[in-house]
């Protein structure tokens, strides 16, 4: 029974696909707006190009969003380059939504265990991420990205890293994290290769469809 909500049928399903895209992009929208303050003060007080490697999680479900896009309107006459952009907005959906995924929940496990508040956005936040990183390991076997597409992606994992860490534009941290700084910068740093090695693995045994 349980088999079957594994199943291609039933996660191809158009009505699931339709719920997981809605569910995705409230969770992208609400992700834009929680980042709002932090936009803005990059805007006020960085160069304007550090704004786009500010809202880690919500551009990597933007991603994911997209991605469930090509699975409810497949091309039917895929052109090569269609087929590149495809693949790169994939792996970027996996990598990304695993790394961040994680990421966030860490971190706010981190902060909690040093003392930090949690309230009950936090909870919200642990389960919504832990599914980000599910649902792009679960959905993979659908998609497109090769090997080339998933190095693509996790170089932009690795020079988010730096710009966020090299210029201060890193999420913000409960500030009894503030004293882990360098802690935080090599696990964020690390995340992103593990998550590039975790989606290289499904893909190396993914089941092609």
């Amino acid at each position: 029974m349980l088999a079957t909500f594994w199943s291609r049928d039933f996660l191809l399903n158009r009505s699931f696909l339709w719920l997981l895209f809605l569910v995705n992009l409230a969770g992208t929208i609400y992700g834009y707006i929680w980042y709002e303050d932090q936009l803005l003060a990059t805007f006020n007080n960085h160069p304007l190009w550090q704004i786009v490697f500010v809202p880690d999680s919500p551009t990597a479900s933007l991603f994911f969003t997209v991605s469930l896009l090509y699975l409810l309107f497949p091309p039917q006459k895929p052109y090569r380059l269609s087929m590149i952009g495809r693949s790169l907005i994939e792996a970027l959906a996996v990598v990304c939504s695993v790394k961040y995924g994680i990421w966030a929940v860490a971190m706010i496990v981190a902060g909690a265990w040093q003392g930090a508040d949690l309230y009950w956005q936090h909870y919200m936040l642990i389960a919504s991420h832990l599914g980000m990183a599910f649902e792009a390991l679960l959905f993979f076997r659908f998609m497109k990205a090769g090997a080339a597409a998933l190095a693509v992606a996790a170089g932009w994992l690795l020079l988010n890293d730096t710009v966020d860490y090299t210029f201060g534009v890193f999420p913000y941290l409960a500030d009894e994290l503030d004293d882990d700084l360098s802690a935080v910068c090599i696990f964020t740093f690390a995340l992103s290769i593990l998550s590039f090695g975790a989606a290289m693995f499904i893909w190396r045994f993914r089941k092609q469809v």
